[in-house]
């Protein structure tokens, strides 16, 4: 009954995501409060955008990153299958879903295993705090291991949590848990919100764990409170929808926590991100990639393989375009270049 439980949970969670309202009238990223000034005069090819980094000893041919989705069932190893193809095709980083299915029912573990058809993808396992401290490092090690991945991402989403009827209601211990997986794992070690973002204050205390990767995942995207809204009625439905709208917007926590950890961390900037010119704004105020889902899992639900990988491309186009329209070579230039800050984006990086 539990994997059954779980399963309906999960393709519950796609069904929602593939044609549901989850991303709520109102919140946004604060994007369009960052204006990149135009360059007319570029004094650039195209082909000399270089886009190319470096993140935990590979090399990526675009700062992208598949942020983690789904695991656990047979429509989940599909999304899982063909977003990976996706992600080797155009040297991205792509993560899984939770494992936590994976962990209590072991033979679930071929709905996360990708390495078959992206042997080469830089690939990110994944496991909630609640479920990792309960595992221990040795288990979560073998999480990791059980599907080859390069490193671990511990996703933290207390308030998706307290939106669920079987949801955790304890988040004491997460500190100590961090400390102890980023010393197991050293610079492999990614901690991400999923929705509500990453306060400064909070992400200097995790750096101070030893962590060096962090997803900032910020409001504007999909609403993971609004998604179990969706599912749920009574109380749950009515909370649901009173705090679909919390969390910190994506750009605010970019440059917040980029301001308060300094240039030696990692950071990813997810949350809302929808196209190339949102991945070129993110690169401009601080983060070193970007990390997409709902886009890309929309154009797999649509069109497979061919849909998903439409999709990347004219993300890459767009962020290429958005170099060179200020005059940019590569993203070290573009956070040099000019750009307009309005409120109420103003007001949160005044404030945080």
């Amino acid at each position: 009954m539990p994997e059954a439980h779980t399963a309906r949970r999960k393709d519950a969670h796609l069904d929602l995501c593939a044609q549901g309202d989850v991303e709520p009238d109102g919140n946004s990223t604060l994007l369009d409060c960052v204006h990149l000034v135009h360059n007319a005069l570029p004094e650039l090819a195209l082909d000399e955008v270089e886009l190319t980094l470096t993140l935990w000893g590979k090399v990526l041919r675009a700062p992208l990153l598949v942020t983690g989705m789904t695991g656990g069932t047979d429509r989940a190893r599909e999304v899982n299958r063909d977003l990976a193809q996706v992600a080797e095709r155009h040297g991205l980083a792509f993560g899984v879903g939770s494992q936590r299915a994976m962990a209590e029912h072991p033979e679930l573990a071929r709905t996360f295993q990708v390495r078959d058809v992206a042997p080469h993808v830089l690939l990110i396992g994944n496991i909630g705090l609640r479920q990792a401290i309960h595992m221990g490092v040795d288990g979560v090690r073998r999480l990791v291991g059980g599907i080859d991945a390069d490193g671990l991402a511990l996703h933290l989403n207390a308030a998706q949590e307290l939106s669920q009827p079987e949801g955790d209601r304890d988040f004491r211990g997460g500190y100590s848990l961090v400390q102890a997986l980023a010393s197991a794992f050293g610079e492999r070690f990614l901690v991400k919100e999923t929705g509500c973002g990453i306060a400064p204050a909070v992400a200097r205390r995790l750096v101070d764990c030893g962590v060096r990767t962090l997803d900032v995942s910020g409001l504007g995207g999909t609403s993971w409170v609004r998604v179990e809204q969706l599912r749920t009625s009574g109380q749950m439905a009515e909370l649901g929808a009173l705090f679909s709208s919390w969390g910190i917007p994506t750009a605010a926590a970019v440059a917040g926590v980029r301001r308060a950890v300094g240039p030696s961390v990692k950071l990813v900037a997810s949350g809302g991100i929808r196209h190339g010119l949102d991945v070129a704004k993110v690169l401009a105020i601080g983060a070193d990639l970007a990390g997409m889902a709902l886009p890309l899992f929309r154009a797999q639900q649509a069109g497979g393989v061919a849909g998903a990988d439409a999709a990347v491309r004219t993300v890459v186009a767009g962020l290429r375009q958005a170099l060179l329209l200020t005059s940019s070579r590569t993203v070290a230039d573009l956070r040099r270049s000019p750009r307009v800050v309005t409120a109420p984006l103003k007001d949160w990086m005044e404030s945080l």
